[in-house]
């Protein structure tokens, strides 16, 4: 059945968006109405797969929610229903309705989902499909409830421990900025008038102050320009896989994000393992939750290894910049058919690798701004203080 996007007031004149089922335009009107709304738009919806976007805490609620009933041995096609009832999210209710339709006709649920990218990505679908073709659906669906939990809560840590930094940053930059602008050359024209010598670090601020504007500006263009090029280079696949092969070189940063990316793939590995995912396939599908394209070609590799019925753990080893506990747990898992297990060992090791990392940055990010912050506003305060030291220097000679 069709959808159709439309936008709608109420009777209190506050304005509405949504998506719904109709077989026609005239038929999306009227269901429309009948919401006790006054239509204002309404067209097709083409593209509807890419275009749905839901909110991650959305998607949580959703699968924790199939999960439950599904462990109470509810059918699939009850499971979503009821769930869809329960949900506040128009869009999700919708994709949830289209996708009991499909099943009663007699589609596989992953494959029902693929039609939605923007709202279920490639492990998502890769594993409920694993999971419907073994006949574990609860648990594939509790396996991935619980992953995006975490996942969530991870983000909102992150988050919540960059707050403070981040309005500490923009704080202080706004008021250097205003010093520079409109206090001191104030403060330095009066020196001027006095006929008083200016130090090189007054003069250096002062040359800053009077050429603000142009230096935000060449600074703005710079960056776009910047952006831009790195943008253009890295459209060729080459270039992008040579450009975050390097930055997994960079000294802490590197690290940092080849540990989270290995977490990432090493959960999302045993994930699709224990739902009964084929290695091959499990790695293809991994390949794609890579930030770092290097990586992802890294595994790719290791899949194509996998197909002609070699040793996958060479495509890891063969540039070195895996950690080595990683390719000893993994090759060990990989030999001893307990490579199920070795990933979530990896999983578990990486996770606390990243919170201890995690924890000593931002317990040094709070110090090393204020230190910088207030390093560059003392610099404008003593900019402002020397001229009057060496004035009150020159009066007391005088006297």
């Amino acid at each position: 059945m069709p959808a159709y996007s439309y936008t709608a007031i109420t009777d209190t004149g506050i304005k509405k968006k949504g998506i719904l089922s109709a077989n026609s335009e005239r038929e999306a009107r009227r269901l429309v109405k009948d919401l006790q709304l006054t239509p204002l738009k309404i067209y097709e919806s083409k593209d509807l797969g890419k275009a749905l976007k839901i909110k991650n805490k959305d998607i949580v609620i959703m699968t924790r929610q199939l999960a439950t009933l599904l462990e109470a041995n509810t059918p699939i096609v009850d499971a979503i229903e009821i769930t869809a009832n329960q949900l506040t999210n128009k869009n999700l209710v919708y994709i949830l309705f289209n996708l009991k339709e499909d099943i009663i006709q007699g589609k596989r649920l992953g494959n029902s989902m693929k039609k939605y990218p923007g709202v279920f990505s490639d492990t998502y679908t890769s594993m409920v499909s694993a999971g419907d073709a073994s006949g574990n659906l609860d648990k594939v669906f509790t396996r991935l409830a619980d992953y995006l939990e975490e996942s969530s809560s991870i983000r909102q840590k992150v988050v919540s421990a960059l707050t403070y930094p981040i309005i500490l940053i923009g704080f202080s930059l706004v008021v250097i900025i205003s010093l520079l602008a409109f206090v001191l050359p104030k403060v330095i024209s009066q020196f001027i008038k006095a006929g008083a010598e200016l130090p090189f670090i007054t003069k250096l601020l002062l040359g800053i102050s009077n050429n603000i504007i142009p230096i935000l500006l060449i600074s703005l263009c710079l960056g776009v320009g910047i952006y831009y090029s790195y943008k253009n280079y890295v459209k060729d696949k080459k270039n992008k896989i040579n450009v975050h092969k390097k930055i997994l070189n960079i000294p802490l940063i590197g690290n940092f994000i080849l540990d989270s990316e290995l977490e990432r793939f090493s959960s999302t590995m045993e994930l699709l393992l224990a739902s009964g995912t084929n290695l091959d396939v499990a790695l293809e599908e991994c390949s794609k939750i890579f930030n770092n394209k290097y990586l992802s070609s890294v595994v790719l590799d290791a899949k194509k290894d996998v197909i002609e019925g070699k040793d996958f753990i060479n495509a890891l080893e063969k540039d070195a910049i895996f950690p080595d506990i990683f390719i000893q747990l993994i090759s060990s898992g990989y030999r001893s058919g307990n490579l199920i297990k070795m990933f979530k060992k990896v999983s578990i090791f990486m996770k606390s690798e990243i919170e201890n990392k995690r924890a000593i940055f931002l317990s040094l990010l709070e110090p090393v701004v204020i230190i910088l912050m207030g390093g560059f506003i003392m610099m404008i305060v003593l900019a402002i203080l020397i001229p009057i030291m060496q004035m009150n220097t020159l009066a007391i000679w005088k006297i």
